[in-house]
């Protein structure tokens, strides 16, 4: 219990960094592009829909974080953000593309269409409340500030150093060396998920070692570290200690040997928790036979791994929607596939 305690810790840590290093790495291009990335994508939906679809796709909770920190910049709309956790099968989907690959990319696949006709949807039954509100701010550039990387100032800036700037350079150093360690929650070996969250905090790193202090100062200090990092932290924190408490007096192998309409509710309920292991049960029983696609279907559009897990700290009221629009769908879904006897 105390390792895996323990271990989650350090989950927390990691997607607690990840998380606030592309907040950092979103201010910074937006200001860096002068506001041209964000009109980009907040200006067109279809761009919005597809780039949250992509990012959701890719194996992993990567690029679900990086949707959840432009939502809390208001840069894309609840549906993209649904549409991101439909797409996404977390850390499952590694383990699906190496027991079944084929119809694993076919259900990916099916997942990815599936979230791009939900997502104009949801947003039109959002209306004006579409986009994130409560403790969420839009990204704001000033004209002053356009200039990211000056380099007359780099050695300026630095005699002597804001204390913000050296707590954030040793902060992103630090994180860099622990993916480089293979700490606490860091992927073993060196795979494409490792290597982009060492590029991720290596960038991070250069953002904050180079910025003036203007941007360190209202961006990057009194936004992400001070108004983020600490409720993202918290909350994952919290919710992940709970599930692996919940875990030891629950057996979940067993509540989903039922009937296939049974299995079909466990499996959507099952998906509303912000966390990757429980799905993964239902990979493993599809994997064997023991249920049928359309199961594993509804469960895969629930889930979304820990990708949810940092709304947590923006916005408990935009997390519940989500879910709720994500079960409804998956359970429809899965229903449909069931009855037609897939």
């Amino acid at each position: 219990m105390v390792s895996e305690l323990r271990e989650t810790l350090g989950q927390a840590m990691m997607i607690t960094a990840f998380v606030a290093v592309m907040m950092m790495a979103v201010e910074y291009l937006n200001v860096l592009t002068r506001g041209t990335l964000e009109r980009a994508v907040r200006g067109s939906p279809a761009v919005q829909y597809l780039a949250a679809v992509l990012l959701g796709a890719m194996p992993g909770c990567l690029g679900a974080f990086t949707v959840v920190a432009l939502y809390s910049h208001r840069v894309v709309s609840v549906g993209a953000l649904a549409a991101t956790m439909i797409a996404t099968s977390g850390d499952e989907a590694f383990v699906m593309l190496g027991l079944f690959p084929g119809k694993a990319l076919l259900l990916m696949l099916g997942l990815a269409a599936l979230a791009l006709a939900v997502a104009p949807v949801v947003d039109r039954l959002a209306g004006e409340g579409r986009y994130c509100r409560g403790a969420c701010g839009e990204l704001t550039v000033h004209e002053e500030e356009c200039d990211c990387f000056v380099r007359r100032l780099l050695i300026r800036q630095w005699r002597p150093p804001r204390v913000a700037r050296v707590v954030l350079t040793l902060g992103t150093v630090a994180y860099s060396v622990w993916v480089v360690l293979g700490g606490g929650g860091i992927p073993a070996g060196w795979n494409w998920v490792r290597v982009t969250l060492l590029l991720v905090g290596l960038f991070g790193a250069f953002v904050v070692a180079t910025v003036p202090d203007h941007f360190l100062r209202d961006h990057l200090w009194r936004h992400v570290a001070i108004r983020h990092v600490p409720r993202i932290f918290a909350w994952t924190a919290a919710v992940l200690m709970g599930i692996v408490l919940l875990s030891h007096g629950t057996d979940l192998q067993s509540l989903v040997r039922h009937s296939p309409w049974t299995m079909l509710g466990l499996g959507g309920l099952v998906g509303l928790i912000p966390e990757s292991g429980p799905h993964l049960v239902f990979v493993t029983l599809y994997a064997s036979g023991g249920i049928p696609m359309s199961v594993l279907a509804a469960s895969s559009v629930v889930q979304d791994g820990h990708g949810m897990l940092p709304l947590l700290a923006h916005s408990r009221r935009d997390f519940v929607r989500v879910k709720a629009v994500n079960l409804v769908v998956g359970l429809a879904v899965g229903a449909a596939l069931l009855a037609m006897g897939s």
